[in-house]
């Protein structure tokens, strides 16, 4: 069985963990699969966004924990659990999730730049109601997604949230009420029409702008941004807009 299959729609990548009959638990073939997705994602020039879903009405369960207790880690060096939490791809990511999305499940969802959930889908990083902790990005990225408050009951408790509730603190981009991959097509879709450059750059910025102080912030926008400015997409969309036409963008 394929561990991980993908499938190319559009100039979007869909990667599906493919482990239904174990709740699409991450093993360390399914982190070597995804490591390999990624790294077509971001080389593919003809690929614009990736789409992470799970097959079989469950999105991801976490670790496998058989796995794990015969001393596998899911892992790949460098790219981290899942083989991608530590290394996630450049180009945008969305996260679709069905079911439930538990533990490194989760870790796996909130590592994506964006997430659409089903509306009966279920959250939550229970760690430590098995002595572990949510090491795959829960403790970090949670509190930078949600109120941190709310983040530190999350790992505390290790209870579950619905997806309404995600919606409402704000991990959650669209909730909507057919399987996840619909409403994540449709939001990709949106993304490929726009500019390669621009939406490659746009992400860089959110992402490493967190780290930047009020004297260099502007600075280090100018170096990743000013190249898009003067692009031939730059130009063609200017264009486009002025012969009321859709854009012919070329990624340059």
């Amino acid at each position: 069985m394929t561990e991980v299959t993908t499938q190319t729609q559009d100039g979007v990548l869909v990667m599906t963990i493919n482990r239904p009959e174990a709740k699409n638990a991450v093993n360390r073939a399914v982190a070597e699969a995804m490591a390999a997705a990624m790294e077509e994602l971001d080389a593919n020039d003809d690929l614009r966004v990736g789409i992470v879903t799970g097959a079989g009405g469950t999105f991801c369960s976490g670790m496998d924990l058989k796995a794990f207790l015969t001393g596998e880690l899911p892992m790949v060096k460098g790219k981290g659990f899942a083989g991608f939490v530590e290394s996630p791809p450049k180009k945008p990511l969305i996260a679709a999730v069905d079911g439930y999305a538990l533990a490194g499940g989760m870790e796996v969802a909130i590592t994506c730049d964006l997430l659409v959930a089903n509306a009966k889908a279920q959250f939550g990083i229970p760690e430590t109601k098995r002595g572990l902790a949510a090491a795959a990005g829960g403790l970090m990225r949670l509190p930078r997604q949600v109120p941190p408050r709310i983040a530190m009951e999350l790992a505390l408790t290790g209870d579950f949230i619905s997806a309404q509730r995600g919606y409402e603190i704000g991990f959650v981009n669209r909730v909507v009420e057919t399987p996840a991959i619909d409403g994540a097509l449709e939001l990709a879709a949106k993304i490929s029409a726009n500019g390669p450059l621009a939406v490659r750059v746009s992400k860089q910025v959110i992402v490493e702008s967190r780290g930047w102080s009020d004297g260099e912030m502007w600075a280090k926008q100018q170096e990743i941004v000013g190249p898009v400015m003067t692009s031939q997409d730059a130009r063609e969309g200017a264009a486009a807009f002025a012969q009321k036409r859709a854009p012919n963008w070329t990624g340059k």
